[in-house]
């Protein structure tokens, strides 16, 4: 992590709190980041931080067409995404060469947001991440919160979001180890299955723990 990241070194009471909100695709990490903002939180949503970065003429998206080929360009030149996904989702290591090339120019622009919120004076700022753990991102957040489903209402989502089965499966399937990988790192773990009224509740109340309870103090130096 470097010097300029806003890591957080034990939240003062009255500092802005810094969720990381992470989970597999269609758990509903977006529609608890709406509940969160309606409370007040700026939300950066990576995802779509990743899609800025890409723009026609930038360096990073003719990277990706180096890596992937020309078919993953739309016909006015800017990137195809769903062909772009095809690839990257049915093949790890192509994953792999596409975080490569987009996530260094992602994790500054999200640190930069980060820090706007906080000098706009929000109570609270989420960061909703995928691969949250992965690129770092948790360790600038006071708190992560895992959200999972029942593998039904998954595949229901992604359905309703207009994906094919085979899409979704290939998704599902990139991800199928990430609850397992991401419970050791979470402050609370949240289940959207069934009833979204229950979700909303549950979401609600660890709201209210997390923004008016004080933190602890960071750990004294015993050498102190």
């Amino acid at each position: 992590m470097s010097g300029a990241d806003p890591a957080p070194q034990g939240r003062s009471p009255g500092r802005m709190l810094r969720i990381g909100l992470t989970g597999p695709i269609g758990c509903g990490k977006s529609t608890i980041a709406g509940w969160l903002a309606e409370l007040g939180a700026v939300v950066v949503d990576a995802d779509r931080v990743a899609r800025d970065v890409t723009p026609r003429g930038s360096r990073e998206l003719a990277a990706v067409v180096a890596a992937f080929g020309p078919g993953v360009l739309r016909a006015d030149g800017g990137l195809d995404r769903a062909a772009l996904g095809r690839i990257v989702f049915a093949d790890a290591a192509a994953l792999e060469r596409l975080e490569a090339i987009i996530h260094p120019a992602v994790r500054p622009r999200i640190l930069a947001l980060i820090a706007d919120a906080e000098a706009g004076g929000a109570p609270a700022v989420v960061i909703e991440a995928i691969k949250l753990v992965e690129g770092g991102l948790a360790d600038v957040c006071d708190e992560v919160w895992l959200v999972t489903c029942d593998p039904a209402d998954q595949r229901s989502r992604l359905a309703a979001r207009g994906a094919t089965p085979v899409d979704s499966e290939a998704r599902i399937a990139t991800q199928a180890d990430l609850v397992a990988r991401l419970a050791p790192h979470a402050t609370r773990i949240f289940d959207t299955s069934g009833p979204r009224p229950a979700a909303r509740a549950h979401v609600l109340g660890a709201w209210s723990a997390a923004i008016e309870t004080p933190p602890p103090p960071p750990p004294v130096d015993p050498g102190r």
